[in-house]
């Protein structure tokens, strides 16, 4: 049962139980201020909103009204769940404004100005008979511009403009007097088609014959429909400019000797269709020695696909390449049409392990050992961290050490920082390939203990290696029994 108090601020306080400020054993806490958006809708701005929305006020005009952007407005109506259902009464400055500009502005500019829905605006010009009349009938003269037109092949859509109807409306009354456009003509007759295949056989253009044979009586055809009709009949030329003698005379040679038509395609500027139009058109299809005449180099024989696939990913491109007598890349396009995949990787030897080791542990940049090894920075890469060597960022030496000075290194200890000199140097002398080792920061887990930490979370501290020999032999040692393996 809920008991109600009379609190210093003179009002009632309906609470379950009485409660004594200073009873809980809690000591009491200030209330923490809450923080304030400085473009928080305040009670009277969001009364504004609701008085104005009411009124069938436009969005705009509630924006400026409340010097609030656009979107705000919006968001803010869509929280308050408020629909618009206008009510607001047409006035007589209204349908006047209407009745002027209806007609003439687009619908959402008067709707806009008058502040109502598209919708509204066009249901109010239909209760004052704004609404455009059905279309007047049709007179003589303008059933004799549509014939003249479509007699003249005119398109439809000049035809539209000259007489001052639309296109749909020009076109349904063309067909309602049974007009047929030349466009659309009735189909292709026999006489029609031997006619067009005999003057395109005198080198003439199409447009010069679709002139020729309308003034021989037959109907008019656009290039659209003419060139496809004509190809589809057993016609070979090719598109663009007329064939010369030297043209087919070199068109011959190169099918007689059996050479790639790739460079004569390129040499005459013509497409891949056209040359073979015109082989075609000359008779020569069929008579070219290579299956693909426009080949490049030599076709695949099956002995040659057969070495191909026994002998790839065996051995490098460049030797397969010489093997074959191609070129690299005819090498790689063949194998990618065939689906081989080149597994190939030179092996390493002992030479080159020992110095992957010793470049990792005398902070030799990675891409001084690939130019030292003879492959490729990224290759070394790869599998110095397959192999659980990371060399990371290094700077590089001037000059680039060998392989050989990467395997000397090894002399004087393996790694450590007095090893990394020889007995030959002098006490004052710096090594070319030694730098400078930078403090790094223990907070942003680059020191020793730490990358353990992270490759062997399975050890107790304690057990981790603490002396800095002993913790380079240590890695070393891992090292070499991964890469033996």
């Amino acid at each position: 049962m809920s008991t109600s108090s009379l609190s210093h601020d003179d009002f009632d306080v309906v609470e379950l139980a009485p409660f004594v400020p200073g009873t809980s054993g809690h000591a009491a806490q200030p209330l923490r201020e809450m923080p304030f958006r400085h473009d928080a809708w305040t009670p009277q701005e969001t009364d504004a909103l609701k008085d104005l929305f009411g009124a069938d006020e436009p969005l705009p005009a509630i924006s400026e009204h409340l010097v609030r952007p656009l979107h705000s407005v919006r968001s803010k109506i869509h929280e308050l769940g408020l629909r618009r259902n206008s009510t607001k009464e047409w006035t007589e400055l209204d349908d006047a404004e209407l009745a002027r500009r209806y007609g003439n502005e687009a619908t959402a500019t008067i709707a806009r100005d008058l502040g109502r829905s598209c919708s509204a605006v066009y249901v109010r010009a239909q209760i004052l008979e704004l609404t455009e009349p059905q279309p007047p009938e049709w007179t003589e003269w303008e059933d004799a511009q549509l014939r003249a037109g479509y007699t003249r092949a005119t398109d439809v859509s000049r035809i539209a403009a000259i007489i001052g109807r639309p296109v749909s409306g020009t076109a349904s009354r063309a067909s309602k007097l049974g007009l047929k456009h030349p466009n659309n003509p009735v189909g292709w007759t026999e006489p029609e088609i031997c006619r067009a295949l005999e003057l395109l056989d005198t080198g003439i253009a199409y447009g010069d014959a679709i002139e020729t044979m309308v003034g021989e009586g037959f109907p008019r055809r656009t290039k659209a429909g003419f060139g496809p009709k004509i190809r589809a009949a057993g016609y070979t030329r090719g598109w663009g400019r007329a064939r010369l003698p030297e043209e087919d005379a070199l068109l011959r040679k190169a099918y007689a000797t059996g050479a790639s038509l790739t460079p004569l395609r390129t040499r005459l500027g013509r497409t891949r269709h056209s040359i073979k139009w015109r082989a075609e058109h000359l008779g020569l299809t069929g008579s070219h020695s290579a299956k693909n005449g426009f080949r490049g180099g030599p076709d695949w024989t099956d002995a040659d696909i057969a070495s191909l696939k026994a002998h790839y990913g065996t051995m490098s491109n460049a030797a397969l390449a010489r093997l074959l007598g191609r070129s690299k890349l005819a090498i790689s396009t063949r194998a990618n049409v065939l689906g081989l995949v080149h597994g190939y990787i030179r092996p390493w030897s002992d030479d080159e392990l020992r110095a992957l080791q010793l470049a990792y542990e005398n902070e030799i940049a990675i891409a001084d050992l690939a130019g030292a090894l003879g492959r490729k920075p990224m290759s070394v890469s790869k599998f110095a961290t397959k192999h659980g060597l990371h060399f990371g960022r290094r700077p590089r030496t001037t000059p680039a050490p060998s392989i050989e000075t990467i395997l000397a290194l090894d002399e004087g200890g393996g790694g450590g920082d007095a090893g990394n000199q020889s007995d030959k140097e002098e006490p004052g002398e710096v090594r070319t390939h030694s730098r400078k080792r930078e403090p790094r920061d223990d907070r942003e887990g680059h020191t020793t203990v730490q990358r353990l930490a992270e490759r062997h979370p399975e050890r107790a501290a304690a057990e981790r290696p603490q002396g800095r020999r002993e913790r380079r032999q240590r890695r070393r040692d891992a090292s070499r029994k991964r890469l033996a393996n």
